[in-house]
């Protein structure tokens, strides 16, 4: 069965999912609607909030509300009241916008910039810590996406689209540290661009094409490809898995950048979409600062 449609609007730029397992709803964004999603699949709590500037990611925070990856730097937002409170500026450089991110399985939380006109490789990969401290890791980036973790939390992947690369890191998950990097999978030009990612419970990744129109399923110790699932957006942007038993896989994809031929065999780009597999995937992990 193909991926179910699950919004009414589609996105701009739908991005940064993430399934918040104390609330049981799916968070994402719409980075260039300045929007903060939110899906509940009881319908109940479903709606949105306008924000000031584009958001690029969110995740759960332990202690409760959000964590947001703002334009401009990183925030804490909560929900129930909408109060937003910023957090120090980090890069500060006004041609680039923070993107994808996510927290580790101890509660670091990881994001990367990119340029905004995308013309340069501006972006860094930074970390905060849980004491709120923050270092860069990788400069020169492109468009810094999707990460993930080894089920044993000895490997995180990472993924600069423009490159075509999915990489791997040794992870030290003791001190938050990545070293010898190296390639796991060099995506070919018909395949589109390897954008956001996450692993299922077994280790295998799960990878949305953009400029694809599908999310693949990879084997991590050789990232040969085991399954393809088409996704009826042709800038399929972000994956994760949500849901009480973690086997619905969320979808989000993007209207930008589209011919007319592209939106007319893509008619509902921009959406949010989920399909249910079978394997359960790694939970959402909440910034633990």
């Amino acid at each position: 069965m193909d991926p179910i449609r699950l919004t009414e609007t589609p996105a701009k730029l739908g991005e940064g999912p993430c399934w918040h397992e104390d609330e049981g709803v799916l968070y994402w964004v719409d980075i260039l609607g300045k929007r903060l999603h939110r899906h509940d699949p009881s319908g109940k709590l479903t709606r949105y909030w306008q924000l000031p500037e584009m958001v690029g990611t969110v995740a759960p925070r332990a202690s409760g509300g959000l964590l947001l990856a703002l334009q401009s730097g990183l925030a804490f937002f909560d929900p129930e009241n909408g109060d937003l409170e910023r957090l120090p500026i980090i890069d500060g450089n006004p041609r680039t916008r923070f993107n994808d991110g996510k927290c580790d399985p101890q509660g670091r939380f990881w994001f990367g910039s990119m340029d905004i006109e995308e013309k340069e490789n501006l972006g860094i990969l930074y970390s905060m810590d849980l004491d709120g401290k923050v270092k860069a890791w990788i400069e020169n980036i492109g468009v810094s996406n999707g990460m993930t973790w080894s089920p044993d939390g000895k490997t995180m992947y990472y993924i600069d689209s423009p490159t075509r690369r999915l990489d791997t890191f040794d992870f030290d998950s003791s001190n938050g540290s990545i070293t010898n990097r190296r390639n796991l999978v060099t995506f070919d030009e018909e395949e589109g661009f390897p954008d956001g990612m996450t692993r299922d419970s077994e280790g295998y990744l799960w990878i949305a094409h953009w400029a694809g129109g599908c999310i693949s399923k990879r084997c991590p110790a050789s990232g040969e490809r085991l399954a393809r699932i088409p996704t009826h957006a042709y800038q399929t942007s972000a994956c994760c898995f949500g849901g009480p038993e973690l086997i619905d896989l969320y979808i989000t994809s993007a209207q930008v950048d589209l011919t007319e031929s592209q939106q007319a065999t893509f008619p509902q780009s921009g959406h949010l979409f989920k399909k249910t597999l079978e394997t359960p995937g790694s939970p959402t992990f909440p910034y633990r600062g």
